[in-house]
């Protein structure tokens, strides 16, 4: 089931690419991208980090933190973080596999992957935007900037 824009955004504890551990309601106060996406190292999903890479100046002046969610292991995403130059945490739901990004409504189970999907969390820890996309299709960083200005 999906979370409902307007609710409270269920909450999650999961390790990031140095195995700290990281929690959603770290950032109260801040506004949330959560980047739910398949797998690391897949053609798609490394056009998707580059632009998020190369437009992450955007979501800082607009006040936001930027995480990752996908299934696989904090090392691969050590590896995939190093490769890239990713520095926003990359947070493996890993065991149980997919738990948070079910609670988001995005976890694919017959397939074993997180579909793509990107949630706004607004300051007071609710959702605020979410929109699900096709697998082989990298979202539109612009279309999210605008999601996410609007988001207070």
């Amino acid at each position: 089931m999906p979370a409902t824009i307007g609710a409270p955004a269920p909450e999650f504890t999961l390790k990031d690419q140095s195995q700290q551990e990281v929690k959603l309601s770290d950032f109260r106060g801040k506004r949330v991208v959560l980047v739910f996406y398949p797998l690391d190292w897949s053609p798609v999903c490394t056009k998707e980090h580059a632009c998020m890479v190369n437009d992450k100046k955007q979501f800082d002046q607009l006040d936001a933190q930027v995480l990752g969610i996908s299934v696989d292991s904090v090392w691969s995403h050590k590896a995939y973080a190093e490769k890239m130059g990713i520095h926003y945490p990359l947070l493996a739901d890993f065991h149980p596999r997919g738990a948070v990004a079910a609670k988001y409504g995005v976890y694919l189970e017959d397939k074993g992957i997180t579909g793509r999907a990107i949630s706004i969390i607004d300051r007071d820890g609710n959702l605020g935007w979410h929109k699900n996309y096709d697998i082989p299709v990298v979202p539109d960083i612009e279309e999210v900037s605008k999601a996410l200005a609007a988001v207070k």
